[in-house]
């Protein structure tokens, strides 16, 4: 009879830890699911925000390496005039709007990495997945896989100024792709920016070609 009791003793021994267990697991489970669902949304949206803001300082610090010294209107862009003073032909240097674009997205890149290596600082209080206590607490930096990639190009437009008079302004437009991957998920976003790199008011008669070429009057900037 003692021999019983010890053993069924033992039974429900076991019993009580596979249920402790079982519930540690369940526990464990719903912790994760909970991460997946709150937190991992969490880390993404402060993630996407700070690398927008860390993109916009790239390309900005990038732009003012490459323009550093400054570029004139007459340093890109040519204009040709009929003996009645009208524009005839607005041509660009390819080689300067070619290096100005390579360099920007190049250096761009560059800073861009070199500004996420610190990680991404997340208040504590933002992994509880409560908005009310999404700014509370300590902050830790958190490492995230950044990928990125900056295309830049120049383009063009044209408005009327008064009588007879056209403001021609080249933009470089920059285009960052990012891609931010996490063990749970990836997130892709695109950054744009535009920066206006000169501009000058063409005096005369514009021809239409440059006008009228697209609606708001922004074209696309091909080199000849």
């Amino acid at each position: 009879m003692h021999a019983y009791c010890k053993a069924h003793g033992r039974r429900r021994k076991k019993r009580r830890i596979a249920a402790i267990l079982l519930l540690v697991f369940l526990l464990c489970a719903l912790l994760a699911a909970y991460f997946q669902h709150n937190v991992t949304k969490v880390l993404i949206a402060v993630s996407e925000a700070t690398m927008r803001a860390h993109t916009t300082v790239a390309i900005n610090d990038a732009v003012y390496y490459t323009l550093g010294d400054g570029v004139r209107y007459e340093d890109l862009v040519t204009v040709e005039r009929n003996d009645a003073g009208d524009v005839v032909s607005i041509s660009t240097d390819s080689l300067k709007i070619n290096k100005i674009a390579r360099d920007t997205a190049s250096i761009s890149q560059s800073n861009l990495r070199n500004l996420s290596l610190d990680g991404i600082p997340v208040p504590l209080g933002a992994l509880t997945g409560i908005e009310a206590l999404a700014g509370v607490g300590p902050r830790i930096r958190i490492r995230i896989i950044p990928v990125s990639s900056v295309v830049c190009e120049f383009s063009s437009r044209f408005e009327s100024a008064g009588i007879n008079q056209t403001k021609h302004s080249l933009y470089l437009n920059a285009v960052a792709d990012i891609s931010i991957v996490m063990p749970s998920r990836t997130e892709n976003f695109a950054v744009t920016t535009d920066i206006l790199v000169c501009e000058s008011v063409l005096l005369g008669k514009v021809p239409d070609v440059y006008l009228q070429g697209s609606p708001g009057g922004k074209l696309p900037l091909l080199p000849e």
